[in-house]
């Protein structure tokens, strides 16, 4: 099929490879400018470099709404757009230009966690599974008829790089499979059940901003979802930042204010948390490699010497 592609990051590329090893004629390719955007810096194989070692014709944009763009577009003649991690809206005078309209991948289990960062946010919450939809565009951002879409367990000490890597794998047996159901006329979409949907916003540094009134399970995912190379949780101790690199949940119950760094637990140090942890009948979180303001990693039973004090959201 003559198919262009709008992407960024490792999913557009992966994407685009998808697209190029399948055989399709790849007509234009559509990026976004690199950026200093914490979340935007890491898995960023470059899509524009792909596809200029392929000769394809590539338009970096931040949004596409100029004229230019838009009159490739229609000189392309495009069975298709296949679109993966572009970062703002497409009209529908593109979305909807080529012979079968456009086809999104989006790295979540829609209609479940549409928008931003869903990796992130399902593993804070707990979720079961993660995956991988292709599914048509339409005028509702991530919202349109599922043509395929691909599953993984989430397992129980799983961080987000762990599932970063199995779920982008996925990208290219999906978009392979997708356009095969398209091209040979045998695809039936599956319209979204929008009871079951959610969306979600870009993270920002607020976001992994540690609250000890969570309960201890809750920080526990909260520390694996930020785990390197993504912006870390933190919490601050005497004044300064603290990333908290590795925890788990402690073995015993203690009680008193969330925040107070309480005992030394096996390879860790506890610090209380949750919102009843006044009635002394929870976890706290055992807080086990730490990072300091200066940049140095820690074993937590180095970095507190002495018990006592609090970690704070707030300098």
């Amino acid at each position: 099929m003559r198919v262009a592609m709008f992407g960024y990051q490792t999913w557009g590329h992966r994407t685009l490879k998808a697209l190029l090893d399948a055989g399709h004629d790849v007509r234009l390719v559509v990026t976004h400018p690199p950026s200093e955007h914490a979340y935007e810096r890491i898995w960023s194989d470059s899509v524009a470099e792909l596809a200029q070692e392929h000769g394809i014709r590539t338009l970096l944009r931040m949004r596409p709404d100029d004229s230019e763009l838009q009159a490739e577009l229609k000189a392309a003649d495009l069975d298709l757009i296949v679109a993966n991690n572009w970062r703002t809206w497409l009209p529908p005078e593109i979305f909807a230009l080529p012979r079968h309209g456009t086809l999104n991948v989006h790295d979540s289990l829609l209609p479940a966690y549409a928008g931003f960062s869903p990796l992130i946010w399902a593993l804070i919450n707990g979720e079961p599974e993660v995956g991988v939809t292709a599914h048509m565009m339409n005028d509702e951002l991530d919202a349109g008829d599922i043509v395929a879409q691909r599953a993984v367990p989430v397992g129980p000490r799983d961080t987000a790089t762990d599932l970063f890597h199995r779920t982008v794998d996925l990208i290219e047996p999906l978009v392979t499979e997708a356009l095969a159901l398209i091209e040979s006329g045998t695809v039936v979409p599956i319209a979204q059940d929008r009871t079951k949907a959610s969306f979600f916003h870009k993270r920002a540094p607020r976001d992994s901003l540690i609250d000890w009134t969570w309960s201890a399970e809750e920080l526990d995912r909260l520390v694996r979802a930020q785990s390197d190379p993504y912006p870390n949780a933190f919490t601050y101790h005497r004044g300064s930042p603290l990333r908290i690199l590795q925890a788990s949940v402690s073995d015993g119950r203690y009680g008193g204010t969330p925040g107070r760094i309480f005992i030394r637990e096996g390879e860790g140090v506890v610090i209380v948390a949750g919102r009843d942890a006044r009635r002394g009948q929870s976890p706290g979180l055992r807080v086990e490699r730490v990072r300091t303001a200066d940049d140095r990693e820690l074993p937590a039973t180095e970095y507190f010497t002495t018990m006592g004090g609090y970690l704070t959201d707030r300098p």
